[in-house]
């Protein structure tokens, strides 16, 4: 049975619970996308007062020490040639199945 506001006869929606993880997530993808607080939150189907309300509890990011960005660093090079052999991959595919189909009488003329 749906619960129903009496004044307004609209749906009471339950109030959904956010791990810990989930914020700070959403508050780095926030800081590193260069996008409004409501264009992430839309993306992620939260209220964007949810993300200030995140960034303020969880404060400025924390400076990465020298060894973890150097790790961070590796492992995005890697990725990063990865997905480089991927994308070649993918394009000689591409050019492969582009090509025109062969005669099916192997080149012989009738």
């Amino acid at each position: 049975m749906k619960a129903v506001k009496e004044s307004q006869n609209e749906e009471i929606k339950p109030r959904r619970r956010y791990d810990e993880a989930f914020k700070r997530e959403a508050v780095g993808l926030w800081r590193k996308s260069g996008k409004s607080a409501r264009e992430v939150a839309n993306e992620l189907g939260i209220s964007d007062r949810h993300l200030y309300e995140w960034r303020r509890m969880y404060g400025p990011a924390q400076p990465a020490s020298q060894s973890q960005m150097e790790k961070e660093l590796a492992a995005l090079r890697q990725e990063n040639a990865y997905l480089r052999e991927q994308r070649d991959i993918l394009k000689k595919t591409l050019g492969i199945l582009s090509e025109p189909p062969r005669n099916a009488t192997n080149g012989s003329e009738s």
